[in-house]
Order: C-alpha cells, then sequence, then structure tokens
C-alpha cells in the first residue's frame, strides 16, 4: 500500500544543535543542522550559551531547510517538536518556534520524545527497516537504553543505566587523558591504532539489564593518576593503547547486556542508535555477533546517529498518521519517560 505523502517540518533543539528538516512521507526533502562552536573551549555544553545560539539559529536553519526542500510554509501538514529529554533552555526554544509557527500557519503540532525518535530513524527511506518486534541499543551523551520496539510508537525500556550515559563515560575519559570536547569521536580515531588488551580495566556489575559506568569512569580516572605519577609522558606514550582499552571496556559492557537481552527475549533484530552508534568500535562488535548469534543487525546512516530533526520529522509522521497532535498548551521537558 503506497503511503501518504505528508509533509512534516521536524525541529530538535534538545541540546547543543539546532536542526530542522522536512518530510514527505518516509522520505527525507532535506535536513539541515547547525552546531555550536562556542562549547569547545568550555570543555563541554554550557546550557546558558546553547540556548542563546538556538535563539540565533532556529530561523535561518528553519528558512534553509524549507528552502533545499523546494517547499513553502503553507504545503505543510504539521510541525514536530523535541519536546524533551534534554537542556531546558534549548528545548524551550524549539517548542515555543514550533507552537508559534504552527499557531501562525493552523496545522497541527506534534510533541516528539528525543529517544523514541533515535529508535524510529531506522525507518527513514531507503531502508532497511528492522521488523517488530525489534531491540533497540540506545546510545548517547546523555543516554544508555535497551528498548523492546513492539510497533512505531509502542516501546518499552528493558534496561537503562544507573548513572552515568556511555557517551559520557567516552567523553569523561577523553578529557581526562587532555583530548578536544567532543572526546567520543577522537578516542574511536585513536583506539584504530591502539592495543584494546593492554590495559585491563574492571568489568562493573549491574542488575538485569541495567547499565553502570561511573565505576569504570573512576578506576580510569585513578589509573591515569598513578601511570602519570610514575611517568609524566605516559598519557603521550600510550594515548592509542589508552584509547582503545577505554573503549573495549565501554563496548563490553553495552554488547554484554544487550546479548543478555536478545537471550531473554528471543529476539534476533537487533537496531542500533543515538550519537555512540556511529562509534566504529561499536559497529565492528555488533557485525562479529551478527556471525555468532545469528542477529540481523540494523545501523543508521552516520548523519541520523548524532541528534538531528529527520528523527523528529520521521516520529512526527507517524504520530501524524494516528491524529497524536499536542495543543498549544504543551511545554517542554528536561526528563521525558520514553
Amino acid at each position: 500500500m503506497k503511503e501518504p505523502a505528508i509533509t512534516i517540518l521536524g525541529i530538535e533543539s534538545s541540546c547543543d544543535d539546532t536542526a530542522a528538516a522536512v518530510i514527505s512521507g518516509r522520505k527525507i526533502l532535506a535536513s539541515i543542522v547547525a552546531g555550536q562552536e562556542v562549547h569547545r573551549s568550555f570543555g563541554g555544553v554550557v546550557p546558558e550559551l546553547a540556548s542563546r545560539a538556538h535563539q540565533q539559529n532556529i530561523v535561518p536553519v528553519v528558512s534553509e531547510a524549507l528552502k533545499r526542500a523546494g517547499i513553502n510554509a503553507k504545503q505543510l501538514h504539521a510541525i514536530a517538536f523535541t519536546r524533551g529529554p534534554g537542556l531546558m533552555g534549548s528545548l524551550l526554544v524549539g517548542g515555543s518556534f514550533a507552537k508559534a509557527f504552527a499557531m501562525a500557519l493552523n496545522i497541527p503540532l506534534i510533541e516528539v520524545n528525543h529517544m523514541q525518535a533515535h529508535v524510529l530513524a531506522h525507518f527513514i527511506e531507503p531502508g532497511p527497516s528492522p521488523q517488530f518486534p525489534f531491540l533497540c541499543l540506545t546510545v548517547s551523551g546523555g543516554h544508555t537504553q535497551i528498548v523492546l520496539v513492539k510497533d512505531h510508537l509502542d516501546m518499552e525500556v528493558l534496561g537503562e543505566t544507573m548513572d552515568d550515559a556511555a557517551g559520557e563515560a567516552f567523553d569523561k575519559a577523553a578529557k581526562i587523558i587532555g583530548l578536544p570536547y567532543p572526546g567520543g569521536p577522537m578516542v574511536d580515531k585513536l583506539a584504530k591504532s591502539g592495543d584494546p588488551k593492554a590495559f585491563p580495566f574492571p568489568f562493573p556489575e549491574s542488575p538485569g539489564l541495567n547499565f553502570s559506568f561511573s565505576g569504570l569512569k573512576t578506576s580510569f580516572l585513578y589509573f591515569i593518576r598513578d601511570k602519570v605519577k610514575e611517568d609524566a609522558d605516559f598519557i603521550e606514550k600510550r594515548k592509542a593503547d589508552i584509547c582503545a582499552s577505554i573503549q573495549a571496556a565501554i563496548l563490553r559492557i553495552l554488547i554484554s547486556k544487550l546479548k543478555k537481552a536478545s537471550q531473554q527475549t528471543g529476539i534476533k533484530e537487533i537496531a542500533i542508535a543515538g550519537g555512540v552508534s556511529a562509534n566504529s568500535g561499536l559497529r565492528e562488535l555488533l557485525l562479529k555477533e551478527k556471525e555468532h548469534s545469528g542477529w540481523n543487525i540494523y545501523i543508521p546512516p552516520f548523519e541520523y546517529c548524532t541528534d538531528n530533526a529527520a528523527m523528529i520529522a520521521i516520529t512526527g509522521y507517524y504520530k501524524y498518521l494516528r491524529k497524536e497532535f499536542a495543543g498549544q498548551e504543551v511545554i517542554s521537558t528536561a526528563r521525558y519517560q520514553l
């Protein structure tokens, strides 16, 4: 059956990327992302600076998305926006713009859960898309979850982090050894030329399918402190091995819990989503596990791993089909359970 060509503008502003995308059906017509270099010198996202940058970026980003899509605002059927979770100030900028624009155009407004959107990025054309039910390992700087996906809008969190997220563990490890923000991609890059078995790190215990990374982070901090006391040049001499070892430890935690979830549910349709799904080491491990466990693996394109508005637009599309619209009274929320 041919899917209806519903045209939706998606707006994403949960952290430090201002993004807008236009979708027609499940096909992305345009996807624009404006990053914020201002945070690099601070070694992390500064919420107040992030919200101010969103205010500067939101209008030109939306305008450029509509221009590249080759449509005008009056051709839109609805506007979807990230309601949460995220930084409150950043969310308010995107939410306020979306509400005002939808009111001005007299079209429906659709609120979207950022984490649900990461999962649904897998359904942006062209596929292939996972078959229901499937498990999705959603990993980013702020979240780490194993989600049972029963339908496009029917999801259940089976396990999540009890402290730090996996992406946060990557960034903090990078900061400890002096790598610039964002550190996760730098760790991944350096790890390619290092030995993942050079330095063993402990495997933290956590109940069920939940994750824990705070103990690993602390162990890494003390390890680097002690080694630098012995040799002031230790980090520079062994940087690749350090990165390979800490990356291997983080990925071992992720894969072990995912394997446990697959065994408990009997599901072999496995997807990954979120910023850390761009990690080359994680992708390689999943493909190896595909051969070992018979998994069908689904990995989104790089541009849909990190925060983007295309995933907001595709979620808006499925909510539009079910007429799940929001009123003008809807408010942004920093914490938004899936």
